[in-house]
Order: structure tokens, then C-alpha cells, then sequence
């Protein structure tokens, strides 16, 4: 293929040009040289590579740096590295190179990021250690996980020129984990977009319908934020305070997220966008102008008050702050307003960059100490993080994510964060370590309560110690936080941790005589083959005598997992075949893989799947290869998790089949009702009616049908004639 080489390097040049416009504004000379220089290094480093799209590669390392420079706000260094990013593993430039060129700080942060990209390369789960050294670089420097996510939404953005299972794979992984991790740094705006992409690929109906019914609401929705600004605005003038208002529609993932919660369709979601209203202030008035606009808005407007979030008097755990309440607006509909300073609004888009940015000079208060004890007990989970299997690492990043806060004091009156339905026992690790590990009981409003009681909101707490308690395995069911549960068990694996070095030593030992090397990426293999899920748990194997040398042997016969399972699903079904198995006659149902072999499955219990689904295949160790949905709940933790073990699946002649498919149903109650569905689905659609169950109560009825139907087309045209029966107002596929 031919390419236009001159004006591609113009093409280059104005994407560098749009890089630096603000930077030489806020930047010095010095700091610009060093991210011309780093820009002159990574064009030449990828002079002779593309993506796959067919574009130069360095358009990537620019854009990456693009959204390192605007959407996050880093500085200099965080700009050169993001330009540097792939330099390492895609050129003939080494760590010791970078290191000559820009210095120790920058060659670190480049490495760091050439460690995960060469993990990604390697398709290796996320179960893996890798994940695990991936995450502990937040406990190094936060700026490495902050590129990282800049150049997964730079992939994101471009990843229509992927494969749709890699599109998927990536997906899943993007939402599993770098949407979460941006949360948890304050880029919600970022983890937003992450989400909404991979929802755009991972459910596309879902994201188009919903992206739809935006859309079509789009032209009401920008009149209606008009009406408004008008009313506020000659209001705030009159106060004298310098503002801006803007709108935005809510986040597609976010509406879907509402919708799957509280079990309604999009047109019942409460509030699908969001008013907000940013101003200009000092430090010294910035909390008074706040309550200042929220007395102007409640005045115009009636205000709900079981919907107002103060997050300005306490802020949130990541520094998030912010005024959020509902009011009855111009045409009488609920809508959801949030009034915050530039300064907050900055720290709410850019999180742990903008905090830097403010750190010196402007409200160097508690609040800026709130955010360093939460970078700090970040930290403290990753660095402890030896205790938890990857996936519980991750769920403790993601814990509390969308759940409320609750402000508890001390005897002194400090106040401390926790997440809602924490108990005596998390305060107590809250407080200090070593109070967590000696807790007794508590006083809670001078009340002495057991350490399993749940804290309300401005709860005063006294915890009870004593230097003869210990932490119990129980203790773990009792704490909600990440960090009392990292305390617990640390103290408890303490023996444990003894046991793992010395299997680890031992199979050391083995794989030495075995003639195989020991490094991360045959750990890996030989614990996927085990089905264990983590390295300690292979190590503790070896050093209980659970795997021994025959144990290794075996690995070495095999070699694969993957192609083991599957040559086990080709053969003839033997007499100890656990999984229910699908008669030989319907093994033409769906085909698997590239060469779209015949194999033996069953269906996954977790989802409904019915002839037409979009699906894949799952293959488990003990149950055989498995059939999920596209959309089935467990799918995206199924792809990010166990990728090696998803193989792609088609359907064939599906139409000789039938499938079982229950419905729910809900509507006003009226003469003829029953009959007018009966008549939808026997006569005018010809579907074998298996089961009927109908409640009326106050006029409203409610009911399940369980129907027998050849594929998801027939259901779908169903469901759309039912939906048009007078009365009827909603209808969900279970």
C-alpha cells in the first residue's frame, strides 16, 4: 500500500503543534525543550512503523500525550514519558539510553509503562502476577498508572480497527480494571468514557439504543437547560458573582447502570442529565459562594432534600467536592444541579493531578490532608497487597465505587471517612493499625457495642483494647474496608507467607531438575494448569506435598491448557464425563473456533441463552466447554479473567431448535387482557405457551410466561406485538 509520506510528516508536525499550544503558555523553556526532545526521539524511535489502521504509529504517543497534558493536567515529565511510552519495547533505544538523555525519574516511568505493555502483548489473564506488579506501580509513582490509563483510552477511541474478539477481550479488561482504577484517582470524566466505549462493544444494542434515545432527547433536553440558565442567571448577576452554567447528559454506562439497579426501562431512569454550575472565587469565599448560589437556586426552584449531597463540607475520600441537589425545574421535571468553585471542578475532572496543582499555596488545609491519607492507605492496600488473590486486589480497588459515605468522629472530634455499613472494627483499623489488631468492643454514643456493629453517619466511636487480643479468620467477616482487611490478613498469613518461600524454593528446585526455567511467565502457565488462583497457592501446593514431581511431569506432557481442554472435548464422551452433554444429533447446533469444529457443550446456568444470541464458549476444567451470552453478567469478568479459556461460537440451523424463555409482564388490568396476550402469542405468532401466571391488585397486574420459541428474532417480534396491547406498559426478558 502506498503512502503519502509528505503529507503525513505536515500531517505529524500540526498533531505535535496541537500538543504544545498550551504548554509553552504554562510551562518554562526548560520544560519545553524536554518534551521537543522527547518528541524527536519517539518520531524517530517509530519511523518505520504503523498501526494497524495503516497510520503512522507516532500519531498514538502523540494523542496519548495529548490526553496526559489535557484531560489529566500532568506537567512536563508526565508529557515526555507519554510521548517515550512504547520507545523502549517498539526500538533499538534502551533504559540506559533514556536514562543518559532525560535522567532517572523519566527512564523509571518509561520502563515502568514498557512492563505492562509487554505483559498486555503477552495475552497473559488477570488472574497473573503480572496484574498484580501492574497494580503495585501505583505504590511507586502514581504518574505510571496515570499514562497507562491515557493510553488505554487512546486505544479505546481507535479500537474499531481491532478484531471483534480482541475488541471484546480489550473491552472487558478496559472496564474490569482501567475504568475503576480512573475512579479511584478522581478521572471521572475518564472512567466515564472508559466505560461507555467498552459498553459500546461489549453491549452494542444496549449502547445504541440508549445512545438513541439521547439523541432524540437531545433538542428538549438543550431547550429545557436554556430556561434555566436564563431564570439563574438573572439572579446570580444580580449577586455579583462571575459563574458559568453548562449541561451534559449523563454517562450512556451510567444510565444503564440505573436501569439494571432499579429493574426500569431508560424513560423511567430519575434524572439522565445534569445541570452544572461553576465560579469564580477566592479561597476565602469559596464555601460561601456555594451555599450563596444554593439559596438562590432553592429559592427558584423546589428543592427534594432526601437527594442533597454536601460534599463541600465533608468532602469525599478522594477529595471530590461538590454540591448536589434535585429540584423541581422550569417544566416540573426533577433534575439534578452541581454547584462547585472552578478549583473543585478542575479537582473533580483531573483528580490526583489537580490535587498536586493546588497542593501549594491555596487551602493547604485538612483537606488537602484528607487526600494524602487517601493516597496513603492506596499505598498501603498495594503494598500489602501479597494477601489477596489479583481479583480480590482489584474489588478492593473497585470497593465502594458507587455506594455512599458515612462521617464518624472520634473521642477528639476528628472525623473519619468510611464507606457505608462499615463496623466498630473497620473504625478501629480506621484509627491505627495496632488498635484494629487489639479491639475489644466499642463505645458508640457512649454505648458499648460488640466490634460486628454497623456505624451510622456522625456516629461519636471509643474503641475498646486490650494487648491479649488477636485477629481471627472471623474478623474477615465482619470488616467492610480494604484496609482492615489487608490488617487482618497480613496477621494471619504471617506463618503462611514462611510456607509459600519455601514451596517456592522447592519447585525452584524441581523446574531446575526438570530443565525448565523459573520466571513469571512459566508461573503463570503451570498455574493456570493447576486451575490455582495465584502463585502463593502453587507454591503452598508444593510445600504441603499436594503437587509433587509426577505433578510436574504431567505439566510438561501437556504443556497447554487450552489445546489439552479442547482435544479433551474432541474425543468420544468416556464413562466419567461429569458435564451434561449435548446428544450427538444436535451437535450441528453451534460450531466453535476458526475452523468451526464440533464439540461438546452444554448451557451455562448464569444466562438464558436462546438460538440467535450473540455468544461465546467458556472452557471450564471439570464441566466442559460451556455457552454464555454476549451479554450475560458474568461475560466481562469471564474475558478479562480467563481470556485463553473463551473460544468464539456460532450458531447453525438453528432454526430446528427450540428454546425455553421466560418473560415478565406488567400493565393496567382491564376485560380481555389475558385474552389479548394468549391471542398474540398462540395465534398470531404460533409459539407453544408452556406456562401462565397473572395477579391483579388495585388495577395494576403483574405476571410470567414461560414460552418455547425457535430463536431470538421470533422472541423479539413478540415482545414488540405485546408491547403494542393497550395497557401494557412493560415487558422484560429473564
Amino acid at each position: 500500500m502506498a503512502y503519502d509520506i509528505e503529507q503525513e510528516n505536515k500531517e505529524i508536525l500540526a498533531r505535535y503543534k496541537d500538543l504544545i499550544s498550551d504548554t509553552y503558555r504554562s510551562l518554562d523553556e526548560e520544560q519545553n525543550k524536554r518534551i521537543r526532545n522527547a518528541f524527536d526521539i519517539a518520531l524517530d524511535a517509530h519511523k518505520d512503523q504503523r498501526r494497524k489502521t495503516g497510520e503512522p504509529y507516532i500519531y498514538h504517543p502523540i494523542a496519548v500525550a495529548k490526553i496526559v497534558a489535557t484531560e489529566i493536567g500532568l506537567g512536563a515529565t508526565s508529557i515526555a514519558c507519554a510521548l517515550l511510552h512504547d520507545v523502549i519495547e517498539d526500538s533499538e533505544y534502551t533504559y540506559e539510553d533514556l536514562k543518559k538523555i532525560f535522567g532517572e525519574k523519566v527512564a523509571d516511568i518509561v520502563n515502568g509503562l514498557t512492563k505492562i505493555s509487554v505483559m498486555n502483548h503477552q495475552n497473559i489473564s488477570v488472574q497473573s502476577e503480572n496484574y498484580r506488579k501492574l497494580l503495585l506501580t501505583l505504590s511507586e509513582d502514581f504518574r505510571v498508572i496515570l499514562i497507562k490509563i491515557a493510553d488505554r483510552l487512546h486505544n479505546m477511541r481507535t479500537l474499531q480497527s481491532m478484531a471483534p474478539d480482541k475488541q471484546k477481550k480489550i473491552a472487558a479488561e478496559t472496564v474490569y480494571i482501567y475504568a475503576p482504577l480512573a475512579h479511584r484517582l478522581g478521572l471521572y470524566n475518564i472512567k466515564s468514557e472508559l466505560e461507555d466505549l467498552s459498553l459500546s462493544y461489549n453491549n452494542p444494542e444496549i449502547y445504541n439504543e440508549i445512545t438513541s434515545k439521547l439523541e432524540t432527547a437531545k433538542e428538549n433536553r438543550e431547550r429545557y437547560i436554556e430556561e434555566f440558565k436564563t431564570e439563574v442567571t438573572e439572579k446570580l448577576k444580580e449577586e455579583n458573582i462571575k459563574f458559568f452554567i453548562k449541561g451534559r447528559a449523563k454517562a450512556i454506562s451510567s444510565i444503564y447502570r440505573k436501569m439494571q439497579q432499579q429493574g426500569v426501562q431508560f424513560e423511567e431512569v430519575f434524572d439522565n442529565y445534569a445541570i452544572r454550575i461553576i465560579y469564580k472565587s477566592d479561597a476565602k469565599n469559596e464555601k460561601f459562594l456555594a451555599w450563596k448560589i444554593y439559596s438562590i437556586v432553592t429559592d427558584l426552584y423546589s428543592n427534594n432534600p432526601h437527594r442533597m449531597r454536601d460534599w463541600i463540607s465533608q468532602p469525599r475520600s478522594t477529595g471530590y467536592e461538590s454540591l448536589h441537589l434535585t429540584v423541581l425545574g422550569p417544566d416540573k421535571k426533577w433534575i439534578e444541579v452541581q454547584i462547585r468553585s472552578e478549583r473543585m471542578d478542575d479537582i473533580a475532572e483531573k483528580g490526583v493531578a489537580a490535587h498536586y496543582k493546588y497542593k501549594e499555596g491555596y487551602r493547604q488545609t485538612s483537606d488537602d490532608q484528607k487526600f494524602e491519607q487517601w493516597v496513603t492507605e492506596i499505598r498501603e492496600l498495594l503494598e500489602h497487597q501479597q494477601n489477596f488473590s489479583t481479583t480480590e486486589l482489584l474489588d478492593n480497588i473497585k470497593l465502594n465505587l458507587y455506594s455512599k459515605e458515612v462521617f464518624i468522629f472520634t473521642p477528639k472530634g476528628e472525623i473519619k471517612i468510611l464507606p457505608a455499613g462499615s463496623t466498630a472494627l473497620d473504625f478501629a483499623f480506621a484509627v491505627h493499625s495496632d488498635l484494629g489488631t487489639k479491639c475489644l468492643g466499642a463505645k458508640v454514643n457512649s454505648r458499648l457495642v460488640p466490634i460486628s456493629h454497623v456505624l451510622q453517619n456522625g456516629d461519636q466511636v471509643d474503641i475498646l483494647s486490650s494487648q491479649n487480643q488477636k485477629p481471627k479468620q472471623d474478623w474477615l467477616d465482619i470488616v467492610t474496608t480494604s484496609k482492615a482487611k489487608s490488617k487482618i490478613k497480613h496477621y494471619l498469613n504471617s506463618e503462611k507467607n514462611q510456607y509459600v518461600q519455601e514451596g517456592k524454593e522447592m519447585l525452584q528446585r524441581k523446574l531446575r531438575h526438570a530443565k525448565l526455567n523459573f520466571n513469571d511467565e512459566e508461573i503463570n502457565k503451570i498455574q493456570k494448569f493447576f486451575d490455582l488462583k495465584t502463585s502463593q497457592e502453587l507454591f503452598l501446593a508444593f510445600q504441603t506435598g499436594k503437587l509433587d514431581v509426577s505433578d510436574i511431569r504431567k505439566y510438561i506432557e501437556s504443556k497447554s491448557v487450552f489445546n489439552n481442554l479442547l482435544n479433551r472435548f474432541r474425543k468420544s464422551p468416556t464413562k466419567n464425563t461429569t458435564f451434561e452433554e449435548v446428544p450427538d444429533n444436535n451437535l450441528d447446533l453451534i460450531v466453535f473456533g476458526k475452523d468451526e469444529e464440533t464439540l461438546k457443550y452444554s448451557s451455562a446456568k448464569c444466562c438464558n441463552v436462546i438460538s440467535g444470541d450473540k455468544i461465546f464458549g467458556f472452557i471450564t476444567i471439570s464441566d466442559g466447554i460451556k455457552i454464555h451470552s454476549d451479554s450475560c453478567p458474568n461475560a466481562i469478568n469471564l474475558r478479562a479473567q480467563y481470556d485463553y479459556r473463551v473460544i468464539t461460537a456460532k450458531w447453525v440451523n438453528s432454526e430446528s431448535f427450540k428454546n425455553r424463555v421466560k418473560i415478565e409482564i406488567e400493565g393496567l388490568d382491564r376485560m380481555g387482557m389475558i385474552n389479548d396476550i394468549t391471542a398474540i402469542i398462540s395465534n398470531a405468532m404460533s409459539i407453544d405457551m408452556k406456562s401462565m401466571s397473572i395477579s391483579s391488585n388495585d388495577g395494576v397486574f403483574t405476571g410470567s410466561i414461560n414460552l418455547e420459541v425457535k430463536n431470538k428474532k421470533q422472541l423479539e417480534e413478540t415482545i414488540k406485538k405485546l408491547k403494542e396491547v393497550s395497557g401494557i406498559n412493560k415487558i422484560i426478558r429473564l
